[in-house]
């Protein structure tokens, strides 16, 4: 199948660098507001077709799939005017800041006989799938405690995810990825929350550190930041051991990834590191959104209940967090 890229972006370099290749799937276009940021990304994967504005992509007959990687705040209208020209699409995370907003988008899909799903490729990971395959089949018990961390440090006060316009700050861009495994693995959506922020210069949170209480018992605590240095990790305390994961986004191909599982409850029981393949995350979350287009394979991401989820605990948690002030970062 064709896709189409809307944005030249880091993102979407990552994604076109990683798809080729595959025979499931091509990148047949790409999309800028600026064709020749468009042209020199075409050139740089070798795709066939450069455009100077979205809109454009959108009547390309040979473009099936849209894949969405531009800025947080254009997300809805591009994933609605998409569906609206009759294209599939997969749209990078978060899928919107707005329950109401992720309830359209996949409401208009399902109307209009057309897919659409939220890219996380964390979700496509082997050491993620076998990370829910162990907690979900309760050989560990029931999850009681997570936590769950990503940053690094963004220190061009310049950087687009600063940007409150465009939906900028640490809890979207970064805290999304905790919250959605969070979410994926608690399987419902959490009956408190509250939260802390640090406030950046451009009004946007740099900082977020959150924590969820579930009507299971499972409690769970999310952070995110722009300051930290980088890292990404989750720990999974259930009944009757404890898992350690990285969720990486993306990995090389050479690189295995890895879990460490604590079996049993006592102090005396010790990790072991279980090694996974590796894999290119982008092509092998692209590839089973194709298989869901063309068979009804199911989708190895997040469902559309979980991104109505996630939508709604960022809203709620953007809304609830107090600013703690304190040191300046920028």
């Amino acid at each position: 199948m064709g896709f189409g890229i809307l944005s030249t972006g880091s993102i979407a370099n990552h994604f076109a660098g990683q798809v080729k290749g595959s025979s499931k799937l091509h990148v047949a276009a790409v999309a800028s507001r600026s064709l020749d940021s468009a042209t020199a990304f075409a050139e740089k994967h070798g795709i066939a077709h450069a455009y100077g504005s979205y809109a454009e992509l959108l009547d390309d007959p040979t473009v099936q799939i849209v894949y969405i990687g531009l800025p947080n705040s254009l997300h809805t209208e591009w994933c609605l005017r998409a569906l609206e020209a009759g294209k599939h699409v997969l749209c990078e995370k978060p899928l919107t800041g707005s329950p109401q907003e992720a309830r359209l988008i996949h409401q208009t899909a399902q109307k209009l006989g057309l897919h659409v799903a939220e890219a996380y490729p964390y979700r496509a990971q082997p050491q993620t799938v076998e990370m829910l395959r162990i907690i979900e089949s309760g050989e560990l018990g029931l999850p009681l405690s997570i936590q769950g961390s990503f940053g690094f440090k963004l220190e061009n006060q310049g950087d687009i995810r600063l940007d409150p316009a465009l939906a900028g700050g640490a809890l979207m861009d970064a805290g999304a990825y905790p919250l959605s495994l969070v979410r994926a693995i608690a399987g419902a959506y959490p009956e408190q929350v509250q939260a802390f922020k640090r406030q950046g210069p451009r009004g946007t949170d740099t900082a977020v550190i959150a924590n969820l209480a579930f009507r299971t018992g499972l409690m769970a605590q999310i952070s995110c930041s722009f300051h930290a240095a980088a890292h990404r990790y989750a720990v999974i305390a259930c009944e009757g051991g404890v898992i350690e994961t990285s969720y990486a986004n993306s990995t090389p191909d050479n690189q295995p990834t890895t879990l460490r599982i604590k079996r049993g409850s006592g102090f005396g029981a010790t990790f072991e590191t279980v090694s996974l393949p590796a894999v290119d995350a982008f092509r092998v979350e692209a590839e089973s959104f194709v298989d869901q287009v063309l068979t009804g394979k199911p989708w190895i991401g997040v469902s559309s209940h979980e991104s109505v989820d996630v939508a709604a605990l960022l809203e709620h948690i953007a809304k609830v967090a107090v600013d703690v002030g304190g040191r300046s970062f920028g």
